[in-house]
């Protein structure tokens, strides 16, 4: 158990770390963004188990 809790550590370690590598965020272009487009559906996310 302690190796999989550590092998998550390091992946969200370097998830974190990898924020950011391709520079500052930068403020879109007024004439680049798209008017009148929706975006609709459903999401769910959860864990399961069996016992």
């Amino acid at each position: 158990m302690t190796r999989v809790m550590s092998g998550l550590l390091i992946v969200a370690c370097l998830g974190l770390a990898a924020c950011g590598v391709d520079g500052a965020p930068e403020r879109p272009d007024r004439a680049a963004q798209a008017v009148g487009v929706s975006v609709s559906g459903t999401v769910s996310v959860g864990i399961t188990g069996h016992d």
